[in-house]
This record gives C-alpha cells, structure tokens and sequence, in this order.
C-alpha cells in the first residue's frame, strides 16, 4: 500500500469571476472598515467621502480582477472586465435595496472605474500566472 498522500492544489472557487468578485467584496469590505475608522478618529466630514470611495471601489475591482485573471488562462483583460461589471451592478443593486438610491452619474463613474480597474488587475493577473 502507498503511504503517499496526493494533495488537490485546486483553489476553493474554480470559477475566475466567481472567486474575483468574492475577492473584491471583501477589499471592499477592509476599505469601508478603515474609511469608518478615518471617519471616527479623525476630522474628516462625510462630505469628502465621494472621491476616497472611488479609490476603495477601484481597489476593491482591482484586486477582484487580479484574482480572476490569475485563475484564468488567457484574457485576463476580459474576466477583468466582466468582473468590473458584476462588481459594478451588485454594489448598485444593493445600494438600490439598502437605501433607495437610483442610478446617477456616480453610478457610471463607478462603472467606469470598476472595468478600467478590473481590466487592468486581469491583466496583471493573468501575467503573473506563469
């Protein structure tokens, strides 16, 4: 009998946009946290949280499209992409559940930032596959 063990190296989420939108979620979640902290302990007012959100949303994309183009094998652009879009429309859905707010011109700016950042973490991603 072989006392050999063979260990599975496949991840947890095989899915590449399955795994970057978990990924970005929780970035988003550590960017909220630490925005909270900066609120609290600090003198900044709400009234200047419009630019530092695009920041946590775009890194949030970024490291969400890292992770699918690392798990996928070749257009690591285009699950970047996808993932800026699914990213895009599940923060709109629940802004738009939790407190009403409709689609505006923040929202295609945040369009915008999730699949230039997505798209460009893809590309890193899946470079760095190799």
């Amino acid at each position: 009998m072989n006392a050999t063990k063979q260990t599975d190296k496949r991840p947890l989420i095989s899915s590449p946009l399955l795994a970057g939108a978990a990924y970005s979620i929780i970035w988003l979640a550590l960017g909220a946290l630490i925005l909270s902290i900066l609120l609290h302990f600090t003198s900044m007012k709400e009234t200047q949280l419009h630019n530092s959100t695009l920041i946590v949303h775009g890194f949030a994309a970024l490291c969400g499209g890292f992770a699918a183009g690392r798990r996928s094998e070749r257009r690591g652009w285009y699950s970047g992409v996808m993932l800026g879009v699914i990213y895009t429309l599940i923060i709109i859905l629940v802004s738009f559940l939790a407190s009403n707010i409709a689609l505006s011109g923040r929202s295609a700016m945040l369009l915008g930032t999730a699949l230039l950042a997505g798209a460009f973490g893809g590309m890193i991603g899946v470079n760095l596959r190799r």
